[in-house]
């Protein structure tokens, strides 16, 4: 399969990271020749020096021959105009990252007359993220398929939680709650357990379920039960736009700080519900005067990762019940997490999430399987994907117990019209399923890859 990504910039670097080297054939586009030398270093990709907008240059980059087009520079005119050139050269597929609200309202007009096959919207998607986190705020991170039926929850084992010294057959037995743990993150270490794994207080693992069972676990374990009401936002770009419309509507009491004034002006127009404070989140005593105290959430969305840091281990450390920072620097994120702070978003691995789940679902889709969501875990060590079964195949309607498959890899979830089985070795995989699988193979593009 033959990709041409415009741009190399965060997104467009991790996505040729992640697609190279495999079976897709990458070209990286940039007008940035000492970041595309550095690129073309690191990876195994061709590498073109000029301005994606240029018929010219694409035609040197072969988007004429080209399955895919990825425009992720950082203007949206720029990625909408690339895209409808590429189709005029003869790019069979083109996605556009599109950021502004504006143009993101008429995104279906703008999709029919650029002919995109997808818009990938960045900070909508974190903003659906952190919304995602407020509701289930033991969480660590949330993930969703099979269009919200489906959790995939990560937290951490604190110190004097009853799952410390239990095995994970003795918890299913003794919580009886239909929810799988599907990873297990320990130190540096990477497992997809069985049912005689030992869990240890600061494990951090991965379980699968409904939103109701999520709450149920936690309310079993004996976590304290929180309701997010009031959330103190600081930064007052894009994500806290598409955030505070979201907490909003939903009832939440929403207080933004931004440090520009004329931003202020607009948010207070554009969040009518919403109260704009104008001023420097960084300064301790404002978050203070502001009532950080009384907040039962901050988010840090500054546009710098520093930043959110900071307001985030200070929210943290006046106990706020919960606390988001925004960090697309992937080495940040490790540092933070060994700091306490673990709820991070970065709109850098949101966006390339939902176009990897593109380009392999475009990839397979003359196959038994289609993969419908993707999301990397663990710093890229582990996959879930979602699969939607086409067709009758050697591993539908047989029992799982009857079924083996390769190891560090897990059936962790089938949605069948709407019904959530948690599977035992009784139930079966049957063609219409949306089949959840965590793997820590690269690449898995079809269900039968993990049956032996």
């Amino acid at each position: 399969m033959k990709i041409v990504i415009i741009g190399d910039g965060k997104v467009g670097y991790k996505l040729a990271k992640t697609l190279s080297g495999g079976e897709y054939e990458v070209t990286l586009i940039d007008n940035n020749e000492r970041k595309l030398q550095d690129a073309s270093n690191r990876l195994d990709i061709f590498c073109v020096h000029g301005d994606g907008c240029s018929v010219e240059i694409q035609k040197n980059a072969g988007v004429d021959e080209a399955d895919l087009l990825i425009a992720c520079t950082s203007t949206d005119e720029c990625n909408m105009l690339s895209c409808l050139i590429a189709r005029r050269v003869g790019a069979k597929h083109t996605i556009a990252r599109v950021r502004n609200p504006l143009y993101f309202k008429q995104i279906n007009i703008l999709k029919e007359d650029l002919r995109l096959s997808m818009a990938v919207n960045p900070e909508l998607t974190v903003a659906g993220e952190i919304s995602r986190l407020l509701l289930v705020p033991n969480a660590s991170k949330v993930e969703v398929f099979a269009k919200g039926r489906v959790e995939l929850v990560e937290f951490p084992i604190i110190a004097d939680s009853r799952l410390h010294g239990m095995t994970l057959a003795e918890v299913y037995r003794n919580l009886k709650i239909k929810v799988l743990v599907c990873a297990v993150e320990r130190g540096d270490e990477v497992l997809i357990p069985n049912g005689d794994f030992v869990m240890h207080t600061g494990d951090k693992l991965h379980i699968a379920a409904s939103h109701k069972d999520v709450s149920r676990f936690f309310e079993k374990l004996g976590h304290r039960k929180m309701k997010i009401r009031r959330v103190l936002i600081c930064g007052g770009g894009r994500v806290s736009y598409y955030l505070g419309m979201r907490l909003c509507s939903m009832g939440m009491q929403v207080k933004i700080i931004e440090n520009t004034y004329e931003r202020c002006e607009e948010l207070c127009e554009l969040l009518p519900k919403a109260t704009i404070i104008c001023g420097d989140a960084t300064h301790h005593e404002l978050l203070v005067e502001e009532g950080i105290d009384e907040s039962d959430a901050v988010i840090a969305l500054t546009g710098m990762d520093e930043e959110n840091i900071l307001i985030g281990l200070f929210a943290q450390s006046r106990n706020v019940c919960k606390v988001i920072a925004k960090v697309n620097e992937d080495n940040r994120v490790r540092m933070v997490e060994k700091l306490g702070l673990d709820s991070t978003v970065s709109a850098k691995t949101a966006t390339a999430d939902a176009i990897l789940s593109y380009v392999r679902a475009r990839k397979n889709s003359q196959s038994s399987a289609n993969v419908e969501t993707l999301y990397q875990l663990i710093d890229g060590k582990v996959e879930a994907l979602e699969f939607i079964i086409k067709k009758e195949t050697n591993y539908t309607n047989i029992p799982f117990k009857d079924l083996s498959t390769k190891p560090n890899n897990l059936i962790a979830c089938i949605v069948r019209d709407r019904q959530i089985i948690i599977p035992n070795g009784d139930d079966c995989m049957k063609v219409g399923d949306n089949v959840l699988i965590v793997t820590m193979e690269k690449s898995m593009k079809d269900i039968e890859e993990i049956i032996l």
